[in-house]
């Protein structure tokens, strides 16, 4: 949890209360009376495909240094979660998509983080590694290095499409992860 002690916006002390018609304790300015939300981040990225491969990133930053990744990261102001899944594949695998469908939404409210990730192909099969990323590569199901993935959301994304492109059926997957019910979050 981010403390703000200072208001963002008139740069007073802030305490901490209820404000009127909330139920939370919130960070308020004594001065001005700025209410400081802090409220889940929004993760976006993209499950992209090439002729049967799925497009991994082996991550060059922490958290997780080396190991395996869908792209995703931080959606930004002012997108959409389209347009940040579009700008993170480009930004981590040098990589252009065709966005095709909403395809897994994970809760994971024990880091305060909503992930969204969309199936997509990869526009003719192009791709390299950017700054985030160690490599990037194209994995057939039976070469998923399944021991070395970053996060509990791509292991389920990645089972559940491999699961899903048996019977050629692709729903939308909503999931909470991180809870006692989920050993794997």
């Amino acid at each position: 949890m981010i403390i703000m002690s200072f208001c963002v916006a008139c740069g007073h002390k802030t305490e901490q209360k209820i404000p009127l018609g909330d139920h939370k304790v919130r960070r308020v300015c004594t001065h001005c009376g700025n209410i400081h939300y802090e409220n889940p981040k929004v993760i976006c990225g993209a499950l992209a495909l090439w002729e049967d491969k799925v497009l991994l990133c082996r991550r060059a930053i922490e958290p997780r240094y080396g190991l395996w990744t869908l792209p995703a990261g931080y959606m930004e102001l002012f997108e959409t979660m389209e347009q940040g899944a579009a700008r993170e594949t480009r930004e981590e695998a040098e990589a252009e998509i065709e966005i095709e469908q909403l395809y897994c939404m994970y809760n994971i409210p024990r880091i305060g983080q909503i992930y969204v990730l969309f199936k997509a192909q990869l526009k003719d099969g192009i791709f390299g590694a950017g700054e985030e990323s160690i490599e990037s590569r194209l994995f057939e199901e039976h070469e998923i290095p399944w021991g070395e993935l970053a996060f509990p959301s791509v292991e389920h994304t990645l089972r559940h499409y491999f699961e899903d492109r048996k019977k050629q059926v692709f729903p939308m997957h909503l999931e909470t992860l991180g809870t006692r019910l989920d050993h794997t979050g």
